[in-house]
């Protein structure tokens, strides 16, 4: 169902010691909506992420995944309930196969650790969802090409087909866009524009334009803190926004 809330983040406040990363941030992904998150370096973006996938804890305030708290709950565990993530650097398995990436990532979500009897390599649910998730990644024609030799935006396609592999039903996407070309950022945006549909993005980029021309919402972060959280016209014609971001008198 378009616009259900699938992930929020209720007051999340992160301390190292006396620095504040995140200051009480609160927000709501819903499906069918990609929601941009922007600020400088050391905004607190990246550590907003961490919170919200489980990798860290938060210091106060709450993460709820499908209406339930799972603020406790560690990062495979909310993995495993459909909350997949990518990183700003690659993560693949360089050695590996496309295929192979996915199937393994796959894998993952279905364990199945009393089937000892059988090749993890040839599960039909694993096979079936790598195959799947390159399909709808635009990689199916690679699959067995060599990781390695992959171009840097397949790269980062194929790291979204490994989250999108585990079944997700949320997307944390940390900076997809970073070191791509002009065509490779047009596929990836393609790319998300297609995925909306079904999942709730969190879309972290630094990449202005592609921000305003794909986000349906923006959350603008400053010292940890939410500055404004609106819709991309109302987040350009912020004067505040304008001043602490993009660089406006």
């Amino acid at each position: 169902m378009s616009g259900e809330s699938l992930l929020r983040g209720i007051e999340l406040t992160r301390r190292w010691g006396g620095l504040v990363a995140v200051d009480r941030v609160s927000i709501e992904l819903q499906r069918g909506s990609i929601h941009a998150v922007i600020g400088t370096n050391g905004a607190g973006k990246s550590t907003l992420i961490n919170l919200l996938s489980g990798e860290i804890a938060p210091s106060s305030g709450r993460v709820e995944l499908l209406g339930h708290d799972v603020s406790d709950w560690s990062q495979p565990r909310r993995a495993r309930a459909g909350l997949g993530r990518s990183y700003q650097r690659n993560t693949i398995f360089a050695e590996f196969t496309v295929f192979e990436n996915c199937r393994l990532a796959a894998q993952a979500r279905d364990q199945r650790p009393w089937d000892w009897w059988h090749a993890a390599a040839r599960s039909p649910a694993s096979t079936q969802a790598a195959q799947a998730a390159l399909e709808r990644a635009g990689l199916a024609d690679l699959a067995e090409r060599g990781a390695s030799t992959l171009a840097h935006g397949q790269k980062r396609q194929l790291e979204i087909a490994m989250c999108l592999a585990t079944g997700p039903e949320v997307l944390l996407l940390d900076e997809p866009l970073a070191g791509m070309g002009a065509d490779e950022t047009e596929r990836m945006l393609a790319l998300l524009a297609e995925l909306r549909a079904g999942h709730a993005i969190l879309l972290v980029e630094h990449d202005m334009d592609a921000v305003f021309r794909i986000a349906d919402r923006i959350t603008v972060m400053v010292n940890g803190a939410v500055l404004a959280s609106d819709t991309p016209a109302a987040v350009r014609a912020s004067p505040l926004v304008r001043a602490a971001y993009l660089g406006e008198a």
